[in-house]
């Protein structure tokens, strides 16, 4: 059977299919001009390396709640704005806005749940970021002792105005019995989305080793404590009519030092997924080299830019 269309059908079909090849243009400029490809790296490299940042501050504040469950003074429980002073770790700081509620199913230590609830309006931290909404972590053990498992998920929270969700794993892979300790932790993020007020989004999956450097003849002082982290992430993020999907690497190991909030030195390469093997259009973020401040820089095609870290 033959199908006849009129002509009014006929440029009602073409108008349609004409949307649709402008829409799946728009959204992944595999192809395009030098600018546009520039416009591509950009936003993978900065989108990778806020999704970086934001999980690294719930590393640190699940470790840092109390000396049960890991370290306490990291992240919000240490931390003041200069980024270089730990200030008074403690499960709640002076004066501070969020509650920590620990809940046990049974008699033994561990399994433990603990809630970190910022309320439901914006609370600001030591780090000067403001948070609402829960934080809620479930640990096997100490994080610090072997095979320690800790896992964290999100109800309505947000790093000042990014929503935040998904799931955050931190599990303990350290080799037991060695003098001095040694301390080496899987970080696996999963199935998250940072989404903006304008409807932007990074979606971001995210598998890492953080391995302890320098503190670990100190293993109950955390303030010289030094780590890197190593590993890879995907993603995909929308800025406008544009959506990007990459992939990133760990090329120079990141530094995390436990008195900056900041990743102080190291590399990570992001390329869009499927680009070709010689592409040129790929973008190199640098971290620095070892000072505590929120400044890097992506290179993109031999041409650089300076960023401003969360």
């Amino acid at each position: 059977m033959k199908l006849r269309f009129s002509p009014a059908q006929l440029v009602a079909i073409f108008s349609i299919l004409s949307i649709v090849f402008i829409v799946s243009c728009s959204k992944e400029k595999s192809t395009g001009t030098d600018a546009q490809e520039e416009e591509v790296s950009m936003v993978s490299s900065e989108s990778d390396a806020e999704a970086e940042t934001i999980f690294n501050g719930v590393f640190d504040d699940v470790m840092g709640v109390n000396d049960e469950v890991g370290m306490s003074g990291t992240g919000i429980f240490g931390r003041s704005t200069t980024g270089g002073d730990t200030g008074t770790p403690s499960t709640e700081r002076p004066n501070a806005c969020y509650t920590v509620t620990i809940t046990r199913p049974t008699s033994n230590p561990f399994p433990v749940r603990i809630v970190i609830d910022f309320g439901p309006t914006p609370c600001m931290g030591p780090d000067g970021h403001t948070r609402k909404g829960k934080i809620i972590a479930e640990y096997s053990n100490r994080l610090i002792v072997p095979e320690a498992v800790a896992t964290t998920t999100f109800d309505g929270f947000y790093f000042d105005s990014i929503h935040v969700e998904g799931t955050h794993k931190i599990t303990n892979m350290s080799t037991p019995n060695t003098t001095p300790p040694a301390r080496k932790f899987k970080v696996q993020v999963i199935n998250a989305k940072l989404t903006k007020p304008n409807g932007n989004y990074t979606q971001w999956n995210s598998v890492k080793t953080i391995t302890q450097m320098e503190g670990l003849a100190t293993p109950n002082i955390p303030l010289d404590d030094i780590f890197k982290i190593e590993g890879s992430a995907s993603g995909q993020a929308q800025r406008g009519n544009l959506v990007v999907t990459w992939e990133s690497n760990v090329i120079e190991p990141l530094i995390k030092r436990f008195t900056c909030r900041w990743i102080v030195r190291g590399t990570i390469k992001t390329v869009r997924r499927n680009a070709n093997a010689n592409s040129p259009w790929v973008a190199i973020l640098n971290f620095g080299n070892g000072n505590c401040d929120n400044q890097a820089v992506i290179t993109i095609n031999g041409v650089s830019h300076q960023i401003t870290l969360r």
